[in-house]
């Protein structure tokens, strides 16, 4: 385990030590006075509307035995109360704590997989990260840490592990760049290239272009692996001739494939070739885009020189983060609960794992999808297209934006009676309550902000 000293946090953050011992041993961090421990090295982040370095007090009284700040006045009778912990003001916290990650990822000669993408992010970490624990000890990004804290302080927490796998989000040009560079990755990873902050970016160009980002941190002869049936990415694999590349698909000719694929209810299975030999792989949650992450999940297994039974058990074992198609199933109904988070690629794939799934009936609860700027509207119609396209019988939608989904889905033949608009999560859960039949078959889906949680709280309370 390599352990950073307060006197290289001074150097590293050009920090002032206040008061404490600069051979302190700095082993967990921690940005919440509440979760503090015992022993913790709080940083003390500043927000738009608080300035955590305030709170300092808290912390020291919580047991954090070392405090870096911005902005305070550490009074006398604090340094006096306090002379056996450590106290150092910096300039900025954040970017303090950026530069204590890199300088600790700098420490570690071990595989870093960096995963980015517009869909599929967090469970394409989880199974790769379920794949390279069969070899390795591994520390993965926990649930969606993957922005320019998350990050930093996921790297923070490598102690005596093998391999680390994060998650690299992103609203706009310039953050993966900055994460890549913390990160340093040896093994890249772009799930696909959609329609996920367009708002911001203005164009899927520009999203491609941010995401390639990550290549800017990327080691000397690592490797980028990518879906080369997307679109985007298809197009940019055919023109590069400058980065080691493994790709994977199930339409176009790539490194891995997938064959013979069956979608079960509850999982699906298909054949891979490796090394001119077939193996027969089975993913534990069901629907077409698990089997992308899988594939690549086989990619980076490979690429890590893991061999094809370790690769096929850690794909049979891994775990979903919350929220993410988790299929909650009773004698007399099945919720999909996807409703973490929505754009429409992910929109899409959910309608389309709804339609494959048995029930009498297929119902698709869909809210707003946030952050697509003036694009809002013709992507929510889109929504509406699939849910005829892919036979749902009963559209729910709630949010000003998801009305969007049920005036296309009503254009595009399906029945007035089967469509139903509400302004409230309470409002569609009550209609559902009274309206429920056996088997019926229900995805929950929206942007987080939409608050779908709930739906599948008070849905969950109706399950015998």
């Amino acid at each position: 385990m390599h352990v950073i000293s307060v006197k290289e946090i001074i150097e590293i953050c050009t920090g002032k030590l206040i008061i404490g011992n600069i051979n302190t041993k700095c082993i967990s961090f921690c940005t919440d006075t509440r979760k503090i421990k015992m022993g913790d090295i709080y940083i003390g982040l500043k927000g738009e509307k608080f300035n955590g370095s305030e709170f300092y007090k808290q912390a020291l009284e919580a047991g954090a035995s070392v405090c870096i700040l911005q902005e305070v006045e550490i009074d006398e009778e604090t340094k006096n109360k306090y002379s056996d912990r450590t106290i150092i003001l910096v300039d900025d916290t954040l970017k303090a704590l950026q530069k204590i990650a890199k300088y600790k990822r700098s420490l570690y000669n071990i595989p870093v997989v960096a995963v980015t993408g517009s869909v599929g992010k967090t469970s394409t970490k989880d199974i790769i990260a379920s794949v390279i624990s069969t070899k390795y000890k591994t520390l993965k990004t926990e649930g969606n840490f993957n922005n320019h804290i998350g990050l930093p302080l996921t790297i923070l927490k490598l102690k005596d592990e093998e391999a680390l796998v994060v998650e690299m989000g992103m609203s706009n040009l310039g953050e993966i760049s900055l994460l890549t560079q913390i990160a340093k990755p040896t093994i890249a990873v772009i799930t696909n290239i959609g329609t996920a902050h367009i708002g911001n970016l203005g164009s899927r160009e520009n999203i491609l272009k941010a995401k390639l980002e990550i290549l800017e941190g990327l080691s000397t002869n690592g490797i980028l692996i990518i879906n080369n049936d997307n679109d985007m990415l298809h197009f940019w694999n055919n023109t590069n001739n400058e980065y080691n590349v493994i790709d994977f698909g199930i339409k176009n000719e790539s490194n891995i494939m997938a064959e013979k694929i069956k979608l079960n209810i509850a999982n699906s299975t298909y054949n891979v070739k490796v090394n001119d030999k077939y193996y027969d792989v089975t993913v534990p949650i069901a629907g077409e885009p698990f089997i992308y992450n899988s594939l690549c999940a086989i990619c980076v297994g490979r690429a890590l020189n893991i061999d094809m039974e370790n690769i096929i058990t850690g794909i049979k074992k891994f775990e979903l983060t919350k929220n993410r198609m988790e299929i909650i199933k009773k004698d007399d109904m099945t919720i999909i609960n996807d409703c973490y988070n929505a754009n429409y690629d992910s929109m899409k794939a959910g309608i389309e794992n709804l339609s494959k799934m048995q029930g009498k009936r297929k119902i698709a609860v869909l809210g707003d999808m946030l952050e697509l700027g003036n694009f809002s509207e013709k992507l929510h119609k889109a929504v509406g297209k699939e849910v005829v396209k892919n036979n749902v019988d009963e559209l729910i939608v709630i949010g000003i934006e998801a009305k969007n989904i049920a005036d296309e889905a009503q254009k595009c033949g399906m029945d007035n009676s089967r469509i139903h608009v509400f302004t409230t999560n309470k409002e569609a859960v009550e209609f559902i309550k009274n309206n429920k039949e056996q088997d019926d078959c229900i995805l929950v889906k929206a942007s987080n902000g939409m608050h779908f949680i709930e739906i599948v709280d008070e849905l969950k309370k109706q399950l015998k």
